[in-house]
């Protein structure tokens, strides 16, 4: 299959792909404005990889992207897509491209979706991966699009519940996304200030230690016990049902679930998704492939798609150690 010359590239194709994240659009808006701006001609592919393999791509213009900027989920939706693991999907993805005349593809998304842009660029296709995910689970980024606003909503939906809280003298057990990965609970629990934080990097399953916790905090007068429960460790209503029994205290479980994917972007999220979205234009334009887009250090920079991929991100053990040691139940007062 014949790979695009560089520097010849007409027409760029842009999907999402995986979970959706505030500021998609506002990355889907830049790629098509960008690119005009440079005098090429942009195509949406809709349903993400699933809708690229049957065919689901229309031309847009600089009027199909206006007021989208502030709009969350994305307009070209998403889709799970168990074909592109397969060696006939793949094939199938690529000649949807070049069917489309599509010489430069963007993929928004997560890690597994760079895995199926990268397989794409061994067939030939130029393609650029923008990071996409609440979850800041990409280890060759500092910043990935969504969490922001995600973040901000599991922050503002825990202070409403510890008011509640407070007023029965409850403990609240609030589980927000993360199966993988503990970045929007640690975020989320150190902004709102919560007593426990537990997340899948970190957790011991010591849950009499959480008992003891909530016993010492009541004891010092505390009229809430807020723990952040991340998705990866999840039955958050057994754990109430045990904690309750073990404490007498009234304990109640919420799922935050899919609204933390949801909502009007933040300015930090339309700025990145922009500012991203662009980037990416940019490199297909100066020949360049299998790239990830990246924010290290303050620039945006970008990386070999292999190279990103290959690398680890931890969880930082300091800010770990901060949200624990501020808890109240350190306190000696």
């Amino acid at each position: 299959m014949a790979t695009a010359e560089p520097n010849k590239i007409n027409t760029i194709g842009v999907l999402t792909s995986g979970g959706d994240a505030p500021g998609m659009n506002a990355a889907v808006r830049a790629v098509v404005r960008r690119a005009r701006y440079k005098g090429l001609k942009t195509m949406g592919i809709y349903q993400g990889y699933d809708g690229l393999i049957k065919g689901h791509i229309k031309e847009l213009g600089a009027k199909d992207v206006s007021d989208i900027i502030g709009r969350g989920g994305t307009i070209l939706y998403s889709a799970r897509c168990p074909e592109m693991r397969t060696p006939e999907g793949l094939a199938q993805a690529a000649k949807s491209c070049n069917d489309a005349g599509i010489d430069g593809l963007v993929v928004i998304g997560g890690d597994g979706s760079f895995a199926g842009a990268q397989k794409l660029a061994d067939l030939g296709i130029n393609t650029i991966g923008v990071p996409g995910t609440i979850d800041l689970d990409i280890a060759c980024t500092e910043y990935t699009i969504g969490f922001d606003t995600a973040v901000n909503t599991a922050m503002e939906a825990i202070d409403k519940i510890r008011d509640t809280s407070t007023s029965h003298e409850r403990v609240s057990i609030v589980e927000v996304m993360g199966r993988d990965a503990g970045y929007l609970g640690l975020w989320a629990g150190i902004g709102a200030g919560a007593e426990d934080i537990l997340l899948p990097e970190k957790y011991d399953y010591d849950e009499q230690r959480i008992i003891n916790n909530i016993i010492e905090t009541r004891r010092k007068g505390k009229k809430h016990h807020i723990i952040i429960n991340a998705e990866g460790i999840g039955h958050s209503g057994a754990m109430a049902k045990r904690i309750e029994a073990a404490t007498g205290i009234a304990t109640r479980a919420t799922i935050l679930g899919h609204m933390q994917r949801g909502g009007t972007p933040t300015s930090r999220d339309r700025m990145f998704g922009t500012l991203m979205g662009a980037y990416a234009v940019d490199l297909l334009v100066e020949g360049k492939t299998k790239r990830v887009v990246a924010y290290k250090n303050g620039e945006f920079v970008d990386f070999d798609i292999n190279e990103g991929l290959a690398m680890k991100k931890q969880l930082s053990d300091y800010e770990f150690e901060i949200a624990t040691t501020l808890s109240f139940k350190y306190s000696k007062n």
